[in-house]
């Protein structure tokens, strides 16, 4: 992944230049089609996305409670928080994704405090909004 292009992404836009370089050497991309499911609610989770470019829907208890587009992420809350996944995500158009595996979004989070806080915060508010504890 290609550090100038990770830092458009408001998740990753305040870093310095080293740490972001080293979350861009932890991220690949990835283009899925209309209709992809990207996670499946009570799956286990083995990846975090942000989206690049597309739009997708979040599905819990089969409601679209959300619609994701560019700049959003999601996959945190399992990889951190729950194990498995608390909704299901499907690509509504084709989409270009970041992805970063489980251990590596772990080690990226703990190693870099302005992600983890803003993915501290997105998980507070989403367990809110779904009701989890």
């Amino acid at each position: 992944m290609d550090a100038e292009r990770l830092k458009q992404i408001p998740l990753f836009a305040t870093l310095p230049e080293k740490q972001l370089k080293m979350a861009a050497q932890l991220a690949d991309e990835v283009d899925v089609k209309e209709g992809q499911h990207l996670v499946d609610e009570g799956h286990f989770a083995h990846e975090f996305f942000v989206i690049e470019e597309g739009k997708a829907d979040v599905v819990h208890d089969g409601k679209v409670v959300a619609t994701l587009g560019p700049g959003d992420f999601f996959g945190e809350i399992a990889l951190i928080k729950t194990e498995r996944r608390t909704a299901s995500v499907i690509a509504g158009e084709p989409m270009k994704l970041i992805v970063i595996f489980g251990p590596n979004f772990r080690s990226l989070a703990s190693d870099l405090p302005a992600v983890q806080s803003k993915i501290d915060s997105a998980i507070e508010e989403r367990c809110e909004d779904l009701g989890l504890k």
